[in-house]
């Protein structure tokens, strides 16, 4: 077997050329919307739009109204379907009761006739309105049995209060489910109605309710109606002031998540609230990060009930607030962020209700906290391509980004630039085998525009933004080596980090030489990565870099060369003097190779630079007999004694006593190579 290339010809290659940085979809959820020519509005004729169809158009729920169930995946309403401008009651009954697809854009103000008509809505529709300019008066919008993949956003619906606070005669709802599933409530302004502004009844489920402003009723929110526990509903980021009570009132709900609402009753106005969030029945409630300001009662539960609380805020409340019982774990359906419950008054008065043009709002910005972006390759998702949905986040933005990435396999490149941190992509599939980026660049596969991409530039995945996260997923590099033997250079990256606090969690890096580069944006920047409870697998070099790198709690899994032979080197750490290097900690490393076939580590001095001082220690880790009895070896005129390897309980077939070719640790020099030595401060976890 030919030795591999050297490292000095490893280096990574930055693009000079920006990303092109688009608005993220999941941000006019946020907070702001656009509308021009580009919807092809039309007169009241309420026409097909000439135009194709807006960005919005495309947006999709997040929360439980995301989640597959039912034969529904996810929350997309009309999407694909005509988009049609309506400004009368006909029209919009026309279209909102039609069997097919339709994007609905109401673009005046429609008083219902007669007073408390509620439109029967049919499945798959979006009805959303225009600027601020969309109002329904007098009336509302009803959803039946069966009912599904509906959207309503940025519409005001209000005024049919008929002069009687506690109307027990007129059930005049702003939008009312009965047996409807898989609908999303956002940037609505609801108020002033003669019974409930949304009622979800009647085993109801999959409902998100978003950045919405609720005010000036009596029965505000009511959920439930049922004996079954079955309704799963996600309520955040809304504003309810001055509402009486059912603020929710939430009955027999399997999954009710509640979190970064904002629960208002002022002083010395006419309306004084009841109580707030109500746990009823058998419902699991959790409550997270919501500020209550002067409500009475604001958080209630029944015996059979349960509520676990977290993070919330209450100022001037009075009576009960209750919790107790156990719920559930909402991140095991779907990935969310939560701002802080003081910054919501804030948050939401600039961001809560109808948008009227992108950016002109606060919320734009401050928003991102909460915001999650969808990647599916069928078109259920804001994006087909995880790229795309990088793309989308803005500029430095300013708080966590989750790229909720479904199941299948993407074959792309994607490049997470420095000037976007916060970036988490999250595969949401059940196992991390079921979500799969991958490509096939070599260090020597020629590039379109000339010459080759060279080791970094052959990433299948490039992160250089910091507190960038990856989870439940594999990043793979599948470049063929038996079928490329022509080709200059072999070296093919799954990952490449060059960014500080880098959480790899729950994945799978899988490839031949060069696996993994966890790198740093220079020499002398600090770039801490933490690897936990994944896999890591190659043959040649395939954990480097100069990173302060830790895999812990994870299997290091070795392959076979493309000949079939067995011969390798799991890490090549390239560090920085006075830095720490690579620690691989409570790990195992096994795989289907010869037995003493494996070093555990050489040093690679990038580029010849004699002042770089390379740095691996393995610890409490399983080894098998893959693992040579003299683990360690010279690379490129440079020798690994003249560095720092080294080992420190290891166990199993492969581990071996110290000697002068396998030197260990001494127990007080293994007490400051710990996890926490190397990640300096950080506590890496997960958002």
């Amino acid at each position: 077997m030919s030795e591999p290339r050297s490292k000095a010809q490893h280096r990574r290659r930055r693009s000079r050329t920006a990303l092109a940085v688009g608005v993220p979809l999941a941000l006019t959820a946020a907070g702001t919307f656009t509308y021009g020519t580009d919807l092809g509005l039309l007169g009241s004729s309420g026409r097909q739009a000439s135009a194709a169809a807006p960005a919005w158009a495309s947006d999709t729920a997040d929360g439980f109204a995301s989640v597959n169930s039912l034969g529904q995946n996810g929350t997309y309403g009309g999407r694909g379907g005509q988009v049609v401008t309506v400004t009368t009651q006909a029209e919009l009954e026309k279209y909102a009761t039609a069997t097919q697809p339709y994007v609905i854009v109401v673009a005046g103000t429609i008083a219902m006739n007669p007073v408390g008509k509620e439109i029967k809505v049919q499945s798959d529709k979006t009805i959303v309105g225009r600027g601020t300019a969309g109002h329904i008066v007098g009336g509302g919008f009803f959803l039946g049995q069966g009912v599904h993949n509906v959207i309503i956003r940025n519409l005001t619906i209000r005024d049919a209060y008929q002069g009687i606070w506690n109307d027990k005669d007129h059930d005049f709802d702003a939008i009312q489910m009965d047996g409807a599933h898989h609908v999303w409530i956002d940037h609505n302004d609801l108020r002033h109605m003669a019974d409930g502004l949304i009622d979800v009844r009647k085993d109801s489920t999959n409902v998100t309710v978003s950045w919405n402003k609720l005010s000036d009723n009596n029965k505000t929110f009511g959920i439930g109606w049922t004996e079954n526990v079955k309704t799963d509903i996600t309520i955040h980021h809304n504003w309810l002031r001055e509402t009486e009570q059912r603020n929710p009132s939430t009955d027999n709900a399997a999954h009710a998540h509640l979190y970064n609402n904002f629960l208002e009753d002022a002083p010395g106005t006419a309306i004084k609230s009841a109580y707030g969030n109500y746990s009823r029945g058998g419902t699991k409630m959790v409550l997270e990060n919501s500020l209550f300001q002067g409500v009475k009662n604001p958080v209630i539960k029944d015996s059979g009930a349960a509520i676990v609380q977290r993070g919330n805020s209450f100022s001037g409340t009075s009576g009960r607030n209750e919790s107790g019982g156990s719920a559930f774990d909402p991140k095991t359906y779907y990935p969310y962020s939560l701002d802080k419950a003081a910054d919501l008054p804030s948050i939401l008065k600039a961001g809560a209700g109808p948008r009227a043009s992108i950016g002109t709002t606060a919320a734009s910005t401050k928003a991102a906290a909460a915001t999650t972006l969808t990647v599916a390759q069928d078109g259920s998702g804001q994006y087909r391509t995880v790229q795309a949905a990088v793309n989308a986040v803005p500029a430095n933005n300013p708080s966590r980004v989750v790229i909720a990435v479904k199941p299948g396999t993407y074959r792309e490149l994607v490049k997470v630039p420095s000037n976007k941190p916060h970036v988490t992509i999250q595969g949401t599939g059940g196992s991390r085998k079921d979500t799969t980026i991958v490509y096939n660049n070599a260090s020597g596969t020629p590039k379109p525009g000339g010459g080759t991409y060279g080791t970094g530039g052959s990433a299948t995945v490039a992160v250089e933004a910091d507190d960038f996260q990856a989870r439940n997923l594999t990043i793979s590099n599948d470049f063929d080596e038996k079928a490329n033997q022509s080709l200059d250079g072999h070296q093919a990256v799954a990952l490449r980090t060059a960014a500080d606090k880098v959480f790899l969690d729950g994945i799978i890096v899988s490839g031949d030489q060069d696996t993994l580069l966890l790198d740093t944006a220079s020499k002398d920047r600090l770039g801490r990565v933490y690897v936990s409870n994944s896999y890591v697998i190659g043959n040649v070099d395939f954990i480097f870099g100069r990173a302060t790198a830790v895999v812990d709690k994870s299997v290091i899994t070795l392959k076979k060369r493309w000949n079939g032979t067995s011969a390798g080197y799991i890490t090549a750490p390239s560090t920085a003097a006075n830095r720490k290097g690579i620690l691989i900690a409570n790990s195992t490393v096994n795989g289907d190779v010869s037995a003493g076939s494996f070093y555990l580590g050489r040093p690679w001095h990038a580029g010849g630079d004699a002042s770089l001082d390379p740095q691996t220690t393995v610890r409490n880790t399983n080894l098998s007999s893959a693992v040579k009895s003299t683990p360690w070896t010279d690379m490129s005129g440079f020798s690994w004694k003249d560095d720092r390897f080294a080992e420190y309980a290891n166990y199993g077939a492969g581990a071996g006593q110290a000697s002068t070719n396998r030197p260990h640790l001494s127990d007080a020099q293994a007490a400051n190579q710990e996890v926490g030595d190397w990640l300096a401060g950080w506590t890496p976890s997960a958002s």
